[in-house]
């Protein structure tokens, strides 16, 4: 066996585990039907001053998100109605190099900016860490939303053409009622492509 022989396999090998750590990123998963479950929830995406702060998006759309934002949690608190932030933390091997690759480092597990941006800071109720897009992946936020009995889930964040998608997409999979406030989110490419798969999944977007 050469030298180049071995280099081969162990590239080969490196391009293989990112793509599963891409495919771990992108997935969105499956879940147990939810049945009736009389509650609403107000669901906050990575609100994470790593995003917030240095992202993509102007001062305009995060002035005008920040409104609409501040305004959905002021909604749920009036109505009765939980909120939950998700915060975004690359923790696996696979996803922590494709983060450090193509994401600028951004949100690995104990780096700084992972914690909820200051103009959010101390409004949910519920703070869950998740490890990939797909805010469901890790059960965590299963557990919670059937220990609150919550059916219907408002969902306010970043990105949308991310995060925000395959946490819509897994909450319809499990039979969640799912509404957007599109004001209430951003996304630093066109969204046309995310809010169709929204809408053909069942999601209302207002």
């Amino acid at each position: 066996m050469t030298v180049l022989y071995v280099l081969v396999l162990v590239f080969v090998g490196f391009v293989a585990w990112l793509v599963l750590g891409i495919r771990q990123i992108g997935t969105v998963s499956q879940g147990a039907p939810v049945g009736e479950r009389p509650g609403k929830a107000l669901l906050l995406i990575d609100l994470q001053t790593v995003f917030w702060d240095t992202g993509p998006y102007t001062d305009d759309q995060k002035t005008a998100a920040r409104s609409a934002i501040l305004r959905a949690v002021e909604t749920a608190r009036a109505q009765g109605q939980p909120v939950i932030a998700l915060r975004q933390e690359w923790s696996r091997p696979a996803t922590r190099m494709v983060a450090r690759l193509f994401m600028k480092g951004q949100a690995l597990a104990g780096s700084p900016g992972i914690g909820i941006a200051a103009p959010f800071h101390g409004l949910a109720d519920h703070v869950i860490v998740k490890r990939v897009q797909d805010g469901f992946e890790t059960g965590a936020l299963d557990a919670l939303l059937d220990r609150l009995q919550v059916g219907q889930l408002q969902i306010a964040g970043l990105d949308l053409n991310y995060c925000v998608l395959k946490t819509a997409l897994a909450a319809r999979n499990r039979g969640f009622v799912v509404r957007i406030d599109t004001a209430a989110t951003l996304a630093a490419a066109p969204a046309d492509k995310a809010q169709d798969q929204l809408r053909a999944a069942g999601v209302a977007l207002t």
